[in-house]
């Protein structure tokens, strides 16, 4: 084999060997991992994850003093929400008592007033207690936080225009119907002028008190 054979095979080998070099300290460019400036990550404070944002709960809304949408409440729309309730009680005069108390003139009278109807310990232990208007849409709303231990397993009308709908209509269906309490100043429902229809209500799901 002559010199210049010999000059060929180590140049080759010198250039393999080159290119490999090269290829070994661009990949160490490309993927070697850098300490970052600071370590960990930053999670916001409680204030700034407590503040307005695409996640944030929106405000609850105000809600109207029962007087305010007793004055514009409808009950003929109240008596409709009785409907599905009729399987567990009864709101003629003289009904039956069912899975529930007939409710027939409850407005005004006190809590676990029918006799002979057995009502839950926590009930009986709110006995001396009056179904104001007050009471009875708290209760509407949520009747296991109004009196924690009832036995009435309804969850509650979550819409107070329907809340008051109905007792309004359960407030007429009565012997003696309480007069409705004044308007307070400043709210948004006002009474219907005379000749004037109450304002409209949604129908929905029917209490059982």
């Amino acid at each position: 084999m002559d010199s210049f054979e010999v000059n060929k095979i180590l140049g080759a080998l010198l250039g393999t060997a080159t290119f490999a070099l090269g290829l070994s300290i661009g990949s160490d460019i490309l993927f070697s991992a850098h300490a970052p400036e600071k370590p960990g990550y930053e999670l916001p404070s409680p204030a700034e994850d407590a503040g307005a944002g695409a996640g944030a709960a929106p405000a609850a809304e105000a809600v109207e003093p029962i007087a305010n949408r007793l004055a514009v409440a409808d009950p003929a729309k109240g008596e409709a929400l009785t409907k599905q309730c009729l399987s567990c009680h009864s709101f003629e005069k003289g009904g039956p008592n069912k899975v529930g108390p007939n409710l027939y003139g409850v407005v005004g009278n006190h809590h676990a007033h029918l006799e002979g109807f057995s009502y839950s310990s926590a009930m009986k232990e709110k006995s001396g207690e009056q179904w104001t208007f007050e009471a009875l849409d708290h209760f509407l709303e949520n009747p296991k936080a109004a009196v924690p231990g009832t036995a009435m397993a309804f969850l509650g009308i979550k819409r107070p225009d329907q809340r008051a709908n109905l007792i309004a209509w359960l407030n007429q269906n009565s012997d003696n119907p309480l007069p409705l309490p004044a308007p307070e100043a400043g709210g948004a429902a006002e009474a219907p002028a005379e000749g004037q229809a109450p304002a409209p209500a949604e129908g929905g799901a029917a209490p059982h008190p």
